[in-house]
């Protein structure tokens, strides 16, 4: 195995935007050498002063190449830019022997350089955050109990679901406030998506179209599914014999959410990627995040296994009964955060920041190996940073029945 290139204890975060908050705090009080690099250096200042960090992280003014010039062997890179630039970053990181961070998924364009950065030393770390990154914690979790509880030989049918949304804690009539850009809001609902349903691998070309009210903890929601879902069934470690009835990953919003959107559904569906973008700048003006804003996030996984002769036909209604275990279920298990900003910090920005922050101390403290990890990557791993978070104060329930 390639040697870990040893960390110097500097993180350049780049990015301070929505989703930079308390996680950056965090990484100040692990290691002193934390530069926060923006658009301009007024701005990081700005931002190191709302996080009260002034004059314990660097603030700088961020360019590709400004960056690139600072960038020492076993330094640490987080992205927080929009994910069509994480490419770029992870080369310069390659290039200059610095380990890389971010909570995006991982782009087509990142892995073709994962085996230059494997084989130089490099973590790695992608899909850190709260959806992707908490999400996946929860699921490694959920499905570890389950393989222990019912075995991996064992024939079963399943259902899991993880649902995440942010939305705003005092309803208003659109049903939402925007918690990052609009535009890759606007593109992420343009995204088929691809998940299991009723046992048949359903793809939709327009998420929204497959949107179906969700029960979480009492209340309604309303549910679509995002990006490929079927990819991570193997990333979960679900068990070969294990059938999938249910398997999707998606959004969540409030209830009302699509019949309030159905005119930006309509655009949508016949605007060219100008009109889109041009759209977005429309929401955005039409509905602002002020000051007195407080957003909320909603994180629900659960995971249901049953097997064949136990009560259900083809996996049944099984969730859908009262309080998530039906008659047949053998094993059923979930997981919710349920979170609301406050005027120090948004959730959204908590949720993201913390998780990743985490991440970026395993990459200080050398405990990641040389390559691609997304988020903790196995369950004994995920059961760890859960328990780092909590004692964090990011709080979340679980409960398992069977």
């Amino acid at each position: 195995m390639t040697d870990l290139v040893a960390v110097t204890g500097t993180v350049h975060w780049i990015g301070a935007g929505l989703s930079t908050g308390s996680g950056l705090a965090a990484l100040c009080e692990h290691t002193d050498g934390v530069r926060l690099w923006h658009r301009t250096v007024e701005r990081a200042a700005e931002t190191l002063d709302r996080l009260g960090l002034t004059g314990r992280a660097e603030p700088l003014a961020y360019t590709l190449d400004a960056l690139t010039g600072r960038l020492a062997p076993g330094d640490v890179v987080v992205s927080m830019l929009p994910a069509s630039e994480h490419a770029a970053l992870l080369a310069a990181c390659v290039t200059r022997r610095a380990h890389f961070a971010c909570s995006s998924y991982v782009s087509d364009a990142m892995l073709e350089q994962v085996p230059a950065a494997t084989g130089a030393g490099l973590v790695v770390l992608t899909e850190a955050g709260l959806d992707p990154g908490i999400d996946h914690l929860f699921a490694h979790s959920l499905v570890a109990r389950a393989r222990r509880a019912i075995g991996d030989d064992t024939a079963a049918s399943y259902r899991l679901t993880s649902y995440c949304g942010g939305v705003p804690a005092v309803p208003d009539d659109f049903r939402y406030r925007f918690s990052w850009a609009p535009f890759g809001v606007l593109n992420a609902l343009r995204s088929p998506a691809r998940y299991v349903e009723d046992g048949i691998e359903t793809v939709v070309g327009r998420p929204w179209e497959a949107t179906r009210e969700h029960l979480v903890d009492g209340e309604t929601f309303e549910v679509y599914p995002n990006r490929d879902s079927v990819a991570f069934i193997e990333q979960y470690g679900l068990p070969r014999a294990w059938k999938p009835q249910t398997f999707v990953r998606g959004t969540l919003r409030l209830d009302g959410w699509l019949r309030a959107w159905g005119t930006v559904f309509e655009r949508l569906r016949t605007d060219d990627d100008a009109g889109v973008a041009a759209l977005a700048q429309e929401l955005a003006a039409a509905h602002p995040t002020t000051d007195t804003d407080r957003d909320r996030v909603v994180l629900a996984v659960s995971l249901e296994v049953w097997v064949p002769g136990s009560g259900t036909q083809d996996g049944g209604e099984a969730g859908d009964q009262a309080g998530g275990v039906g008659n047949g279920t053998v094993w059923s298990g979930s997981y919710l955060l349920d979170l609301e900003g406050d005027e120090e910090e948004s959730a959204m920005a908590r949720c993201v920041s913390r998780p990743l922050a985490l991440g970026v101390r395993h990459i200080l403290d050398g405990s990641l190996p040389p390559g691609l990890s997304r988020a903790a990557g196995t369950a004994p791993r995920s059961e760890e940073w859960l328990r780092e978070l909590s004692h964090q104060g990011l709080e979340f329930t679980l409960r398992v029945a069977g």
